[in-house]
């Protein structure tokens, strides 16, 4: 491709516009492509944006234009874009070994990663299993659950709950742990026995509980309790919960709940698995945010941050009770992924690490977290905006129709305001970030865990502009 001049549209070898190639050959994924196709086609006539140059916090558009990374890509560029160090490891792995699998085999990049790991997780959890990305982490531990109770004779235990609106990826296994109905249904019939329970939003809590986040949290956890109850003790094997849900919009943990959760698992024997795919490699803080909310699963599922995103990778990381039935004799965990520990990406993630450290991000976050939440708290005068939650480097931003009623908006409002609107106004306005309405309509952040409070100062006022615009066509 034609790189010569960064203010002009870039071109494939062949000569075609990149926008005019991707609209006619790329399949974006979650996209509806109708937005991209010809006026006279039937679509909208919009440019696919073609991302062509990160630095810092900042990304850069095949025409030139700049915008604030307020994303970290998809809740991954930990580190930033552009880091030097992060792409001269992958050249330096790639020239010594530039694949082999982990197949009873194994490479010192991937030996090293996973003695690294198992160090910054909590408890027993020293047993490291790579896959490509968190989906299929996710993926694994549901097969991880199923197999280690048949290996302990509880054949039943095969089902799993998770929480309603909950994202926990596309693979069939753990599209089904997935709680959000509209990218399930097409794919029916999907794995059987994975179950749903309320989930965190304190904001839409039972109104017997909108003055007690304590007591909603203690609620909210006793339903898992109650569904395993109802299933059967003996059939159920894991919960799956984000520290963080993400989908819905960034619901944090009320105080006292997954010390709740952890005391169910323990007295039903079902597995507490932590699925921080978006929360570890500090975007709320700590390299597990299992830490920072005060519990120990007996598996965690992380991926995105590990490399911060310079190279697929993820990971399962098991307790050392479930690695036990297969030390002996002939079992294995029939289970793996061709490029799942990939040296390129094992080699990235540790130099992704490694800066991490030397920077000290994680209590960057920690220290910083309080004033990021704290200016945009100042955008609730404006008349759509409901609530600010989340935590970390990590919010979520909840539009609603009437603040005093909490009313949100319908499925033809929520199409206008997000999609017809907002999505494009920010990115235009200069800030990359997330209009989501897979629950109620919200503004997702999860910026590089590198930027401080000036930073803060400019995505709030960028918010500020486009939404009192938005409050205004309404």
């Amino acid at each position: 491709m034609s790189l010569t001049d960064p203010n002009q549209p870039l071109t494939t070898s062949a000569g075609t516009p990149l926008t005019d190639a991707a609209r006619d050959h790329l399949w974006g994924h979650f996209t509806r492509h109708s937005v991209y196709e010809s006026v006279e086609d039937g679509g909208k006539g919009a440019k696919v944006p073609v991302i062509v140059r990160g630095s810092g916090h900042h990304i850069w558009d095949a025409e030139g234009n700049k915008y604030i990374d307020g994303l970290s890509g998809l809740f991954t560029v930990q580190v930033g874009h552009g880091r030097t160090e992060l792409a001269s490891a992958a050249a330096a792995q790639a020239e010594q070994l530039a694949y082999f699998p982990l197949w009873s085999y194994a490479h010192p990049a991937g030996i090293e990663l996973a003695e690294r790991l198992a160090g910054y997780a909590p408890g027993d959890l020293n047993r490291v299993f790579f896959t490509s990305g968190g989906g299929e982490a996710v993926e694994s531990a549901w097969k991880l659950a199923k197999q280690y109770f048949k290996l302990t004779g509880k054949d039943a235990k095969t089902k799993v709950i998770s929480r309603s609106i909950a994202y926990h990826g596309t693979p069939h296994g753990a599209l089904s742990i997935t709680g959000i109905p509209d990218i399930k249904t097409v794919y029916e019939p999907l794995v059987p026995g994975a179950l749903k329970v309320p989930n965190t939003c304190f904001y839409r809590a039972p109104e017997e509980f909108l003055d007690d986040e304590y007591a909603f949290g203690q609620w909210a956890a006793n339903q898992i309790a109650e569904m395993i109850e109802s299933e059967g003790p003996d059939t159920v094997a894991a919960v799956f919960l984000e520290p963080v849900q993400n989908s819905g919009g960034c619901f944090p943990p009320p105080p006292g709940y997954f010390q709740r959760v952890r005391e169910i698992c323990d007295t039903y024997d079902v597995l507490l698995v932590s699925d921080e795919t978006i929360c570890a490699f500090g975007r709320i803080g700590s390299m597990f945010a299992c830490d920072d909310f005060d519990y120990v699963p007996d598996i965690i599922t992380c991926a995105k941050g590990l490399s911060s995103g310079y190279s697929p990778i993820g990971a399962m990381i098991a307790s050392e009770r479930l690695f036990e039935p297969f030390r002996d004799g002939t079992t294995a965990f029939t289970h793996g992924y061709t490029f799942g520990g990939h040296p390129v990406s094992a080699a990235v993630a540790l130099a992704n690490l490694d800066l991490m450290e030397a920077e000290g991000l994680n209590q960057r976050v920690k220290d910083n977290a309080p004033l990021f939440k704290a200016q945009l708290e100042t955008l609730l005068d404006i008349p759509i905006v409901g609530d600010v939650r989340g935590a970390g480097y990590f919010y979520g931003i909840e539009l609603v129709k009437d603040k005093t009623t909490r009313e949100t908006f319908n499925e033809e409002e929520s199409e206008k305001l997000l999609r017809g609107f907002l999505s494009k106004a920010l990115y235009e306005a200069g800030l990359y970030c997330r209009a989501d309405d897979r629950g109620d309509p919200v503004i997702q952040l999860a910026p590089p865990l590198t930027i401080g409070e000036a930073e803060f100062a400019e995505i709030t006022a960028i918010l500020r502009t486009v939404l009192t615009e938005a409050s205004a066509l309404l």
